[in-house]
């Protein structure tokens, strides 16, 4: 025997963890300080568009937020012709995407990191286009945030 005993092994129970008191940030327990939660895209989108917020940390929560986009009978996005570029609708919100395309209207849900990984090249977005605070990223604009993207993933 080199430090246990093997029959011990059968009798083994499983013992719950000790108890602490509520809000003591143990086991099992809420932290006592818990972790802001992030912004809303919604709410970066606001902040954003008012000078408030950064691009980076923009793109940042918009590279993790969910986006809505409206969808045609085929797979992909939907686009808009008769901009002086073609755009993209995109949505923070189901709210918003209804407010704009109707109650009844299909879409799907991707981040946003999946939107710069899957927009077509030459293609801008518009973000809420019937919100208060509507945002446009024309397709120069759709680039840089592809750069962005790559230097924060691979440096550089």
């Amino acid at each position: 025997m080199y430090g246990y005993d093997q029959s011990a092994g059968a009798q083994q129970q499983y013992a719950p963890p000790q108890q602490q008191m509520p809000g003591a940030g143990g086991y099992g327990q809420p932290p006592l300080y818990p972790e802001p939660s992030p912004p809303s895209l919604a709410d970066a989108v606001r902040s954003f568009t008012t000078g408030q917020l950064a691009a980076e940390d923009f793109q940042q929560i918009f590279a993790t937020s969910k986006v809505y986009c409206p969808r045609g009978d085929t797979p992909g996005f939907l686009a808009l012709h008769n901009t002086q570029q073609p755009v993209i609708p995109m949505f923070t919100s189901l709210k918003e995407l209804r407010r704009y395309a109707g109650k009844e209207s299909k879409y799907f849900v991707i981040t946003g990191a999946e939107v710069i990984d899957l927009l077509p090249t030459g293609y801008g977005f518009v973000l809420d286009m019937e919100g208060e605070h509507r945002i446009v990223f024309d397709a120069k604009a759709v680039e840089e945030m592809v750069d962005f993207a790559m230097r924060r993933m691979y440096g550089g």
